[in-house]
């Protein structure tokens, strides 16, 4: 399998060169600990975010450091958690007075990473709480995980508490917003092919020409069950026959619709996604006041998509529409 590669071991550090390199005035790498951070961060006026995960998948959450999202992100290398001391040094060099927020998606070396290093922290005088994602509706448990999986969900929250973070939220009232949009929240995702880690050179897994895994993990992991490939209006209703009934939403609820590419799907087949579900929720009665098409979070390079859906009030949608500025931009 070709890729852009010079030394697999290498291909993390090199993406966070050329990220910090194509943003010099807003960002800062921080090679010993692969960290990216605001260049103006921390700020004692505002309570300091931070994720981390596994690279591998972009723009999850390098990306997404800038005012209203992320104030660092510190990746372990590709669908591996960083290492406890990654996490570590960047909250202490992200502590505010205000306090540090660290959100980690729910698998398991990522929940052992940062409750190490919370810990820490704290034992250094540091203000230091955890907020652990859980959308992924497809599997209670699995190898990588205590509970359900956090995946494409994610920005969601990510968003709501660097707005709340951004408007001078103290960090009990911080975690309460992430924590709310968290239980609303609710995601499913299907590969049509498996990904390619630089280090390995071949697929992760195998699927035959006519085979999908239906509620695939982000890193590979297996969902609900191995089916056959139908067409696009079919496997729509697979996902939202899974998502809508676990909240659940219901007739008469404003939601916020996101179709997330997992890394090697056209954005007209996303696009084509969006079109069917948003037909099918408002036959259910379900409006959808907010979009959201494109990569958010990916497994590389996989073909496949996940569905979320938020269930919105008015403080959530206040919160997605504060403004924010990330390193992904068009012009």
């Amino acid at each position: 399998m070709k890729k852009f590669v010079n030394d697999p071991k290498q291909f993390v550090p090199e993406m966070l060169k050329g990220l910090a390199l194509a943003n010099p005035t807003t960002l800062t790498y921080v090679p010993e600990y692969n960290l990216i951070q605001r260049a103006d961060a921390p700020n004692d006026n505002k309570v300091s975010i931070i994720q981390g995960s596994g690279s591998g998948h972009e723009p999850a959450h390098v990306m997404t450091v800038g005012p209203g999202m992320l104030d660092a992100a510190c990746p372990g290398d590709v669908f591996a958690a960083p290492p406890m001391d990654y996490v570590y040094e960047t909250t202490k060099r992200l502590a505010s007075a205000k306090g540090v927020l660290l959100l980690v998606n729910n698998y398991t070396g990522d929940r052992m990473a940062f409750d190490m290093a919370q810990e820490m922290s704290q034992a250094d005088g540091l203000t230091v709480r955890t907020l652990f994602i859980d959308d992924d509706v497809s599997v209670q448990d699995s190898t990588y995980t205590v509970g359900r999986r956090g995946v494409a969900g994610n920005f969601f929250v990510m968003k709501a508490v660097g707005a709340a973070a951004e408007a001078g939220a103290d960090l009990d009232e911080v975690i309460r917003v992430g924590e709310k949009v968290n239980s609303v929240t609710r995601t499913m995702g299907i590969a049509l092919t498996a990904c390619t880690p630089p280090a390995k050179g071949s697929p992760l897994f195998e699927l035959g020409e006519d085979e999908i895994e239906v509620g695939v993990g982000i890193h590979g992991e297996p969902g609900r069950r191995r089916a056959k490939w139908a067409p696009a209006n079919d496997l729509v209703d697979e996902l939202l026959n899974a998502v809508v009934p676990d909240l659940p939403f219901e007739s008469g609820d404003s939601v916020a619709l996101m179709i997330n590419g997992l890394g090697g799907t056209p954005i007209s087949e996303l696009y084509l996604l969006f079109g069917v579900a948003h037909e099918k929720l408002r036959e259910r009665g379900i409006t959808v006041t907010r979009s959201y098409v494109g990569e958010y979070c990916t497994s590389l390079d996989m073909a496949g998509a996940s569905l979320t859906l938020v269930k919105l009030d008015d403080e959530i949608d206040g919160l997605l529409d504060a403004p924010a500025e990330i390193a992904i931009r068009v012009f």
